[in-house]
């Protein structure tokens, strides 16, 4: 159990003083398992890098799993991956208890607006790349205005729909869409 508890307090530690991320945290992995403890060796480092990188997930959590499950099985596992989620988990859940007042301060309030068109804008980008990479026929086209048209008139209604049922929705009609076009090409 002591050696669970040593390793828990390392990914503790990495987690609490890693800033930008999995990818900024494997250095001081390598630093901490292969060159200090000597508990993996480079070959299986680099191996854990890229199980870690390959499955979903963030790679922290992925590392620390891996790692941990090497090391001292299931519970090593465990131990590892709550070592390295805490101290996110904990900073995050602090900045929520004090957000509402956060938000009351004016210039906070105004990067947020800011932050909002910025989002606004990139999506738009986004889908106008999307847009001009589409296949130009009578079905896209039709699709395109439609849907446009939909969302105009539900921004100025201020209709709230779920995004889960829009997805949902657009989902099925696509389908619906995929069906009748593969009918008419049997038909013909």
């Amino acid at each position: 159990m002591k050696k669970k508890l040593e390793l828990f307090l390392i990914f503790f530690k990495i987690g609490l003083f890693t800033f930008g991320g999995g990818y900024a945290m494997v250095a001081l992995l390598e630093a901490e398992f292969v060159s200090k403890r000597n508990w993996l060796t480079r070959e299986e480092f680099l191996d854990m890098v890229a199980i870690a990188e390959s499955t979903p997930g963030p790679i922290a959590i992925n590392a620390a799993t891996y790692i941990g499950n090497k090391m001292y099985g299931f519970l090593g596992a465990l131990f590892a991956t709550l070592g390295v989620c805490l101290p996110s988990f904990s900073i995050i859940y602090i900045i929520s208890l004090f957000f509402d007042r956060f938000l009351e301060n004016d210039y906070v309030s105004y990067a947020f607006k800011g932050i909002q068109v910025c989002v606004i804008y990139l999506i738009f980008s986004a889908g106008i790349k999307l847009l001009k990479g589409l296949t130009k026929n009578v079905m896209n086209i039709t699709v395109f205005l439609a849907v446009t048209v939909l969302l105009v008139i539900l921004s100025l209604a201020s209709v709230r729909v779920s995004t889960i049922v829009l997805i949902l929705i657009c989902g099925f009609l696509g389908l619906m869409v995929y069906l009748i076009k593969k009918s008419l090409k049997k038909e013909a």
